[in-house]
This record gives C-alpha cells, structure tokens and sequence, in this order.
C-alpha cells in the first residue's frame, strides 16, 4: 500500500489507533469527494448486524449487509457500486461509483442481475465541512492512502483497518495490535 498526503475522491483515510470517537475509531473511510465545499465518503470496515431488508422496508429481497457509513444522515441509506451505467452515478475512480438511480438498482435486485461483490449499503455518510478534513490530516488522526476495488469491497471488511495498517509497514506494525477501545484494556 502507498501512503499518500492529499486527500482526493478514491483515497482512504485510516484512523489512527487513539481516535476516540465512536464512528472513527478504528475506521476506514473510502473518499467520494474532497474539494473546496468540503469532503465525504463512507466507512468501509463497519458491517452492521442487520441485512438491507431488516434496515429497508419494502425493498426487494437482497440478503446484503449493511454498513456503517458515518455520522452523517444515518437515516438514509447510500451506496457505492461497481455499474458504469447506473444514471447519476458520481465516479469514485474507475469502476467504482457512489450512489445513483435507486430506482434502477431496486429493478436490478428484482431481476436477480446484481451480487453482493457489486455493490455495498450504508446507513449515514462520512462528511467534514471545507478545511476540516484537511485541520484533521495536519492533527494526525488520519493516515491517507490509495486502495482499489478488492480491498474496498472485501469479503472481510471487519480487518481492514488492521490490513491497513499491516500494509504500511514497520513504522505503524505497532499499531495493528491496538486494542478498539485503550481504556478496557
């Protein structure tokens, strides 16, 4: 894994090990966007213990999980996919893809035309104002860097932040062994 210094759409933030914050610790949030009216994105490594028809009422049968996405409007529902073709599709980098016509992702579902390895739900969003992410970065309570498709939408999204972690070497190995919450140690 590369570590980078400047946050864009399709970088990650990993949360550094003390963040005491009950959605940011131990988290790892995908960017969709990070510009000058600020940035959001999602947590990718926070499953919850409920599947989308539990979450959603109405919607098709899906057994998918659901996933933590952020403190943001956590009483909707947003998604990132895999579908080039799915209208109002804002692109994260290539093949990956936040939100879009739910209404076409609902007739995928019906259809029985989308897997779980193409798309991933999450109830609220990840959202800082203009500088903020940028006055958290500078703190150090994230480290960004690059990712692709596979790690985002892993089969075991629960160790990704300890993966993460691994993957950046010696300097931070420490790190990975941290307990999720210090003082119940």
């Amino acid at each position: 894994m590369k570590k980078s210094g400047k946050p864009s759409a399709g970088m990650i933030l990993i949360s550094e090990p003390a963040l005491n914050d009950y959605f940011f610790r131990q988290s790892v949030v995908l960017l969709a966007d990070h510009g000058k009216e600020g940035s959001f994105g999602v947590i990718v490594n926070k499953p919850l213990d409920s599947k989308l028809n539990e979450v959603v009422k109405g919607f098709p049968e899906f057994d998918a999980p659901v996933f933590l996405g952020g403190p943001v409007k956590t009483d909707s529902l947003f998604f990132i996919h895999r579908l080039h073709d799915i209208e109002g599709s804002l692109r994260i980098f290539d093949g990956l893809y936040w939100g879009g016509n739910l209404d076409r992702i609902t007739e995928l579902i019906r259809k029985n035309l989308l897997s779980h390895d193409q798309i991933r739900f999450f109830v609220g969003y990840s959202g800082w104002s203009p500088n903020q992410l940028d006055r958290e970065i500078s703190e150090n309570s994230w480290i960004i860097s690059q990712t692709n498709i596979e790690e985002i939408i892993s089969p075991h999204p629960e160790h990704l932040w300890t993966q993460f972690i691994r993957s950046l070497g010696s300097d931070y190995a420490i790190w990975a062994n941290f307990p999720p919450d210090p003082q119940m140690n």
